[in-house]
């Protein structure tokens, strides 16, 4: 198995598209490169319904006397979520050590084959996942998911510096939702960019394509966003 890039994609903030810019990006990618998604929300995983396939189940094998998901394939894009093994109606009521453990065994146990990106959806916050991602899957860079709303960006900013305090380099930052209009909490690209100290890789606007998930109406705005991302 080879994995030749691994990407967090982040925000401490919940709520500001971080999950559907992941798979958007996944499903850009994969035209050109082999791609697969772990969903780290424990929590709140979201790919399988971003993808429709709440009802399926990765294939389970056994090897070396361990049990190992083989992902699931949606449309060339490789992909395991503990939203495969909970059940949705239900919530994970779990402690911290229980958090990091499943996030551990789902990345472990997960036969990916060989990819050229392996994006990981993170669950919003700065504690156990974030440490357990970077000691645990050790990805080679994150990025940052946020509004140009003052009170997400100075969320996000927590996350530049739990990254930088642990040695994650962060690639840059998507402005999810972008919003043009004049306000108090409402910052412009430079700011943000001032604010965080990282590179902007680009703005996604509030449509109806992101809303519905339509993958193929956005070509304009993800393509400059995925060069940034495959050129870095």
């Amino acid at each position: 198995m080879s994995i030749k890039k691994t990407i967090a994609i982040a925000s401490a903030k919940g709520g500001v598209g971080k999950s559907s810019i992941t798979s958007f990006l996944a499903k850009k990618l994969s035209r050109d490169f082999s791609v697969g998604i772990l969903d780290a929300d424990i929590y709140g995983p979201n790919q399988h319904i971003i993808f429709d396939v709440t009802s399926a189940k990765p294939q389970i094998i056994e090897e070396e006397h361990k049990k190992k998901f083989i992902p699931l394939n949606v449309d060339g894009i490789g992909l395991n979520s503990m939203g495969f093994i909970l059940d949705n109606k239900k919530a994970a009521i779990w402690r911290g050590p229980m958090l990091s453990g499943a996030i551990k065994q789902l990345s472990e146990l997960t036969k990916w084959g060989d990819l050229d990106y392996l994006l990981i959806d993170m669950p919003p916050g700065t504690g156990d996942a974030y440490l357990t991602v970077a000691s645990e899957i050790k990805p080679d860079g994150a990025i940052l998911v946020t509004t140009n709303c003052k009170l997400a960006v100075s969320d996000t900013l927590k996350s530049v510096e739990v990254f930088n305090k642990l040695n994650l380099p962060c690639m840059g930052f998507i402005l999810s939702m972008a919003d043009d209009s004049q306000g108090k909490f409402i910052l412009s690209t430079d700011e943000v960019q001032k604010i965080l100290g990282t590179k902007f890789l680009g703005s996604i606007p509030f449509c109806n394509e992101i809303k519905n998930f339509n993958f193929d109406s956005i070509d304009d705005s993800f393509f400059g966003i995925v060069d940034n991302i495959t050129n870095a």
